[in-house]
Order: structure tokens, then C-alpha cells, then sequence
């Protein structure tokens, strides 16, 4: 049986890469991963083990197929998506000319309907399985974001975005507006979709949010403390200069968030470019994480991400696309550009390392790593199949690759859409490319 199954028990034939948990890898030519009802029961070379001789059924893909973890997006912008390319500016000015007055059009529901049906098929067309998002900061804009994500099957996290100044007045809100707005959209939606759905506090950043706002911000997290935190920090030079004149109390950035109980594991803070030393021991303490966003820091030219330094302090490290600053959802690009950045700081990156960065890092970052991000038993069934022939480039840059890491390097720099021939999450298929 060569096509792909469509939920169910069953088991796949083929070619398998996958980081694991403990810090290795698996590769096989032929292997078999068997699925019982939305779970991985087992995982290991074909013929060897008791799934192969089970009455569930085969589906057996030849080896122009790659099966791996389903890449996981730790910082995206949902309403931005129609906006990637938008030219001109960096950080600041960017908001100001393109960010502001598009998300502004989200006050439409029926606007934001349309734009949130086109964009989950478009993160899972690219491989993307689990993606944490920014809505805009409409109620009703949110929550059609929230049942376009559960219809099409995508796991996901996503957050009202909550700003009160510095930024036009049709997106400000006074902070006891954001917050009951924010507990109706995560009452209605946190946990949804047996579980699949989550939801993330999301005050912008530190720019757009008065103390009081982080202040309420911090107490709806202390009330759910399974829900998630995202924000963005230390993206740019004049967003620091920015932060201190609106905070001159403060010691730093992260101490901004850190005041109101906004760092904990389950937050993500995107780019942290610019932090020192004293903000990496901080927020290693808390057991928050970073977001790193290549694409979007060279193309606003923010900088280039200190991977060494946050690695060393210990801090949990995932790859956001951050559409629309960035300017592609796909994962692979994300991982092309981290190479690439660190190529320019001085590093080489080996592309199981990038590999891990874009499935299994991501899904320790989201504090869902017993859950997704590797193909081990026990985990849900998330994965994607990878076409090695969907192009002419990448059948030629794949098809004499003489190790798995060359076969990495070939997709993560000649693949895109097109090579991503099939998604599933939890073990249902969400995504299938005709071809």
C-alpha cells in the first residue's frame, strides 16, 4: 500500500530520522513506526519487533520519502501572514507602518475568518505541526483563530494580543478591558480540541504595556498556571533604548517582565538578541525559554542571535518563523537562516542540530516534549513525509547524499512546500500534497 493513511491504527515502511530524548538520534533505511489510535506504540527497523507482524495495516512509502517529526513553530504572528515582504523600516518604524494598520482590519470577524482559514493549511502545508501564535487584539478575531486552528487539526497555542500604549488608539484597550477579553477567549478555548488547543497570555511587549497591564498580565498567569506566557524581548538596539525611558525603575528588560511573575517555564520570549548576562541567569532561573527568529532579525535587521552565550546559561532554546517580519512559515527556511546567522558569528552548525532546534527543542521549549516533538513510543503521532523528489533541485542535491546528516542539509537548503508530501497530528492526517 503506497499512499498514506488517514488516521486509525496502521504502521509506515520506510525511511526514518528522529532526534530523541536523550540526546542521540535515530536513522533507518527501512524501519516501521506503528500508530494505535493517535499514539506511537513503537518505533525500530522493519521486521524487527511485534508491530511488524500485527494485523494493523502496512503503508509502505519508498525511500523518496523521509518520515519525521512534524516541525514545531515556537513564535508566528496569525494575523500577519498577508503582510510578509511588507518593505521598509526596522522594528519600530516597521509596527508603525505595516504591523499597526493591518492588524487593525482584524476588528472584522468576518475578515479575520477568512484569513485564519487560509493560514493553518498553509503552516501544515510546510510541515508545521504545533505553532504558538499572536492574534490580533480583538476578542472575536481571536476566537476565530482559535476554530479555524481546532478545524484543521493543526496543534496549536494561541494568545490575545494585549497592548494599552504606544500604538494607534483602535488597538489599545485599558488593562481591565485586555484582561477580561483575554479570560474569555482562554475560558472558552484553553484545553479545546481534547487537548490540541492551548492558550498563551500575550502581552506584546514591553513598548506597548504599562505596568499596570504587566501587572494584570502577571495575575491571570498566577490564576491558570498551565496556560502559556509569550511576549517578545531584546529584539532591537532602539526597543532597548525605548524600554528604559518607559521603565526607568527598572534594572533591565527582562526584570520589566520578571517584576510582574511573567517568567516561568512555560514562557516564551522571542529573539532575546541584546540580553546580558544578568537577564540569561535570570531568565534560566525562571525556566523560561527563547524563541529564535532568524528570518525575521535579518530582515528587520535586529542582529544576529547569540546562540553560544543562551546555550551556555542553560536556557531552552526553539525556532519561530515569526511571520510576517519573517518571510516564510516554512521551518526549513528557519533552519537554513540559523545556520547561516551562526556561519556569520562563527559557528557551524551540523544540520542534526538544526533538525533538533526545529522539532525536538521546540516542543522542550513549549513544555511539550512528553507529548511531541520526537517519534518515540508513548508520544502522539506527530510527523510529516518528506518528498526527496518533489523538485528537480532536491532529488539531485538528495539523491547521492552519502549520510543522513547530507540528506538533512539537502532538504533544510533546496527543500520548501513542495517537499513536504504529507502531516499528521496525533496520528490523523491533516495535510496531503496532490501530486
Amino acid at each position: 500500500m503506497n499512499h498514506f493513511p488517514s488516521s486509525g491504527s496502521y504502521q509506515i515502511r520506510g525511511r526514518i530520522y528522529t532526534p530523541l530524548s536523550d540526546g542521540t538520534h535515530l536513522s533507518l533505511e527501512d524501519g516501521r513506526i506503528a500508530v494505535d489510535q493517535g499514539r506511537i506504540s513503537s518505533v525500530g527497523p522493519w521486521g524487527d519487533g511485534p508491530d511488524s507482524e500485527t494485523g494493523a495495516p502496512v503503508h509502505h512509502l519508498p525511500s523518496r520519502y523521509l518520515i519525521s517529526p512534524g516541525f514545531i513553530d515556537t513564535h508566528l504572528h496569525a494575523p500577519q501572514i498577508e503582510m510578509i515582504g511588507s518593505y521598509g523600516g526596522h522594528l519600530l518604524e516597521w509596527l508603525e507602518r505595516h504591523t499597526f494598520p493591518t492588524e487593525a482590519k482584524f476588528s472584522d470577524p468576518e475578515y479575520a475568518s477568512e484569513i485564519a482559514r487560509l493560514l493553518f493549511p498553509i503552516l501544515l502545508s510546510h510541515g508545521t505541526t504545533t505553532a504558538m501564535l499572536f492574534s490580533s487584539v480583538h476578542e472575536a478575531a481571536t476566537h476565530r483563530f482559535f476554530r479555524a486552528a481546532a478545524d484543521s487539526g493543526i496543534r496549536a497555542i494561541i494568545g490575545k494580543t494585549m497592548m494599552d500604549r504606544n500604538a494607534p488608539d483602535s488597538l489599545l484597550e485599558t488593562p481591565s478591558e485586555s484582561i477580561a477579553r483575554s479570560r474569555a477567549v482562554l475560558e472558552e478555548w484553553h484545553g479545546a480540541a481534547e487537548g490540541l488547543i492551548g492558550y498563551a497570555i500575550t502581552p506584546r511587549f514591553g513598548p506597548t504595556s504599562t505596568p499596570d497591564l504587566l501587572e494584570a498580565a502577571g495575575t491571570l498567569a498566577r490564576e491558570f498556571p498551565d496556560c502559556w506566557i509569550q511576549t517578545h524581548i531584546s529584539e532591537s538596539l532602539p526597543e532597548l533604548d525605548l524600554v528604559r525611558e518607559l521603565f526607568p525603575d527598572e534594572i533591565d528588560y527582562t526584570h520589566v517582565y520578571d517584576r510582574f511573575g511573567l517568567l516561568r517555564k512555560r514562557t516564551v520570549l522571542a529573539h532575546g538578541i541584546h540580553l546580558n548576562d544578568s537577564e540569561l541567569r535570570t531568565i534560566a532561573t525562571r525556566g523560561a525559554g527563547i524563541s529564535h527568529c532568524p528570518n525575521s532579525n535579518l530582515y528587520l535587521g535586529s542582529g544576529l542571535f547569540p546562540l553560544d552565550r543562551i546555550e551556555s546559561a542553560g536556557i531552552r532554546i526553539g525556532l519561530g518563523t515569526d511571520v510576517g517580519a519573517g518571510t516564510t512559515p516554512s521551518m526549513l527556511a528557519a533552519m537554513a537562516d540559523t545556520y547561516k546567522v551562526q556561519q556569520v558569528r562563527g559557528r557551524s552548525l551540523d544540520p542534526a542540530r538544526l533538525w533538533r532546534f526545529a522539532t525536538l527543542d521546540g516542543a522542550r521549549l513549549l513544555d511539550l516534549d512528553d507529548v511531541t516533538g520526537s517519534l518515540e513510543p508513548g508520544k502522539e503521532a506527530d510527523f510529516i513525509a518528506l518528498d526527496l523528489e518533489a523538485t528537480d533541485l532536491l532529488a539531485m542535491r538528495t539523491r547521492n547524499a552519502e549520510s543522513i546528516e547530507d540528506l538533512l542539509a539537502g532538504c533544510i537548503f533546496a527543500g520548501d512546500d513542495r517537499t513536504v508530501a504529507a502531516a499528521y497530528v496525533r496520528g490523523r492526517r491533516v495535510h496531503c500534497a496532490t501530486r
